[in-house]
């Protein structure tokens, strides 16, 4: 069976920055993509940023330039996330695709950036 456990969510200031962090356990051989989604009060989940097997890079507009997603192989992930927004504020979820066994999410962590 396969866990996701995200940490490292609180509550900062606009400008400031936090590091979120997704462990995965279980076992499995390989993954199609890592990613963070986030999830704001009355909004559907979005995409923040993506990882693919080949090592392709995706962000979401909003995040661009701010946000930066790394991997430890399919193990560990982080979102290190900078120059925070109110607008960031939301249900942080990471996501991993694998091979064989389909998508698989931890249960979130809440960043709120509030002054």
């Amino acid at each position: 069976q396969v866990r996701l456990v995200e940490s490292g969510g609180g509550l900062v200031q606009p400008g400031e920055s936090l590091r979120l962090t997704c462990a995965a356990s279980g076992r499995f051989l390989r993954v199609y993509s890592m990613a963070w989604y986030r999830q704001r009060p009355g909004d559907q989940r979005e995409l923040v940023a993506s990882k693919n097997m080949n090592g392709d890079i995706h962000y979401a507009d909003s995040v661009k330039g701010r946000f930066t997603i790394s991997t430890e192989n399919a193990q560990k992930m982080y979102l290190q996330m900078a120059s925070l927004q109110t607008e960031d504020t939301a249900v942080y979820f990471c996501n991993i695709n694998i091979v064989g066994m389909g998508q698989h999410w931890g249960q979130g962590t809440q960043v709120t950036v509030s002054s």
